[in-house]
C-alpha cells in the first residue's frame, strides 16, 4: 500500500476501502490530515477515522474516477468524481456521488500521503 505517485492515491484508497480495510486506509492518511464532512466542517485525527468508518460500515464499495492530478513538488491536488452505490446488507439501498478534491504530500520516506480529503469537493453550502 506504499503510494510513490500520488496519481496511485484513489486507486489504492478504494483497494482498501473495498476490502472494508481502516487501518489501510488510515496508512493513507498523514495523522492529523483534514476531513471536510460538509462545507465548513472538518475532523480530524479520530473524527476522521470514525468518518470513514461510517462509510465503511454501509457495506456497499466505491469506485473513483481520477480527473485531474496537479502536482508542485512535495504537494499534489486531485480531483476524482467517486460513486458509492448498491445494496446495503439490511436490503436498503444507497447511493452517494461526488467530485472529490484532495490535497496530498510526499513525505520524507517519499510516499504520498492525503492531507486534505474532501469528498464533498465542489458541492455548495446547504445542499
Amino acid at each position: 500500500m506504499a503510494v510513490t505517485d500520488p496519481a496511485h492515491l484513489p486507486t489504492t484508497f478504494v483497494a482498501a476501502f473495498n476490502a472494508k480495510d481502516l487501518t489501510a486506509i488510515d496508512r493513507l492518511f498523514e495523522p492529523e490530515a483534514v476531513r471536510v464532512l460538509r462545507p465548513g466542517e472538518v475532523v480530524v485525527g479520530d473524527g476522521r477515522r470514525a468518518a470513514t468508518s461510517s462509510f465503511l460500515a454501509l457495506g456497499v464499495p466505491i469506485e473513483i474516477s481520477l480527473r485531474h492530478t496537479y502536482v508542485y513538488q512535495d504537494t499534489a491536488l486531485l480531483i476524482g468524481d467517486f460513486v458509492i452505490d448498491g445494496t446495503k446488507p439490511d436490503g436498503e439501498r444507497v447511493h452517494i456521488e461526488g467530485t472529490a478534491t484532495d490535497v496530498a504530500r510526499r513525505g520524507p520516506d517519499g510516499l504520498w500521503r492525503y492531507i486534505i480529503d474532501n469528498p464533498p469537493g465542489v458541492e455548495k453550502p446547504g445542499r
